[in-house]
């Protein structure tokens, strides 16, 4: 029996999700998550459209995979489209400010090409951790024991009469 890898980390290799990747050779529920599940990584149209209309740019600390089109026949403004294939759970708060900037043209270099100066102030990346277990839990939050400190003047529930 196999395990998922895996694939997004937090800090020192800790995991934020986990991924039904099996080992090489396998088949089966793979071949049908990569045709019809978009949430699981690329689709196979997708990996398709991405072969014959895009250039590969580059990747980040979290795998994603980041292409730009090939020219810009198809964009509305002239531009070339630009886009990104998550690496295991699509979620959009896994991409890093540096990517996100190229991905809507603030920058035009990507940051394989000219990285971003980082601040002495300025903190790594780090997704959004709603719904996983890091996920940020007040005092008083049924997930840590729904017990809120007794405040002066405590309030008193609404009774109909």
């Amino acid at each position: 029996m196999w395990h998922g890898a895996v694939r997004w980390t937090l800090g020192a290799g800790v995991p934020i999700s986990r991924c039904d990747e099996r080992p090489s050779g396998a088949s089966g529920p793979q071949v049908l998550k990569s045709i019809f599940t978009w949430w699981n990584g690329a689709t196979i149209g997708i990996r398709f459209t991405v072969a014959r209309r895009g250039v590969f740019v580059g990747t980040d600390d979290y795998g994603n995979s980041y292409y730009e089109a090939r020219d810009a026949r198809d964009s509305y403004d002239g531009r070339k489209r630009r886009w990104v294939i998550y690496r295991g759970y699509a979620e959009a708060s896994k991409v890093p400010a540096e990517w996100h900037g190229w991905l809507h043209y603030t920058f035009d270099e990507p940051p394989t090409e000219e990285s971003l100066p980082r601040k002495a102030w300025e903190q790594d990346h780090l997704p959004n951790l709603t719904g996983t277990i890091w996920a940020w839990r007040p005092k008083g939050a049924i997930s840590r024991g729904g017990e809120r400190a007794k405040a002066a003047g405590d309030y008193e529930a609404w009774r109909p009469e």
